[in-house]
């Protein structure tokens, strides 16, 4: 499930009021998407983040068998589990954790974990901060566009100025900060179907505010 985004780093919030009174012209752009992938397989396994809701099973000991909810600080209780870190950890790898936690106290311990709402930590979500309807940070799913975000944000306010947008992005290959235009306002007004581009995530779009 999606959360609100009212914290906006200072760099991010500089960014936002520079962006207001600039063009993002000389920004590169990203290849188009498809809006349906050729082979919609699963994405990346998913990384248990805070806040997120988790059901634990234990196989033939209900009383061990919880659901509880990530704290902040990303770390869970259970009965005979005390301060348990979660995030960082995909459900499979915190279940065999648990499972060694528990084999002290039972024999040969099975343990399940599902994750039921989700959040994801935020190198995990797609953030939106500017003119859009809901500001918010969006957990990633496979295959995930600029349409599917603005979708989820609720698009533009009608002072966006959403072909001035930019997307943030960090590039691991050059363990730097790469910003790209992106065409909103053409996407969800224009229908131009070659301005809807792939988000990764960890992804930040900035839609600054027109004052024409």
């Amino acid at each position: 499930m999606a959360k609100s985004f009212n914290v906006v780093v200072p760099a991010l919030a500089a960014a936002l009021a520079l962006s207001a009174c600039a063009s993002n012209g000389g920004l590169p752009t990203l290849p188009p998407a498809q809006f349906q992938a050729s082979e919609d397989g699963p994405g990346a396994e998913y990384i248990v983040g805070p806040l997120d809701s988790l059901s634990i099973f234990v196989w033939r000991n209900p009383e061990l068998s919880t659901s509880v909810t990530v704290r902040p600080d990303g770390r869970f209780t259970t009965p005979l589990i005390e301060d348990m870190v979660a995030t960082g950890k995909t459900p499979s790898a915190l279940a065999r954790e648990i499972e060694q936690k528990l084999a002290t106290y039972i024999q040969e311990p099975i343990v399940s974990v599902i994750v039921n709402n989700f959040n994801g930590p935020l190198s995990q979500q797609v953030r939106v901060v500017g003119e859009a309807a809901r500001p918010q940070a969006i957990p990633f799913r496979s295959n995930m566009t600029l349409l599917d975000v603005m979708i989820a944000v609720g698009g533009l306010t009608e002072y966006a100025a959403g072909d001035s947008a930019r997307l943030i992005r960090y590039d691991k290959a050059s363990n730097s900060q790469k910003e790209y235009a992106v065409k909103i306002e053409s996407l969800l007004k224009g229908g131009k179907t070659n301005a809807n581009v792939a988000v990764q995530p960890g992804d930040v779009i900035i839609i600054p505010e027109s004052f024409f």
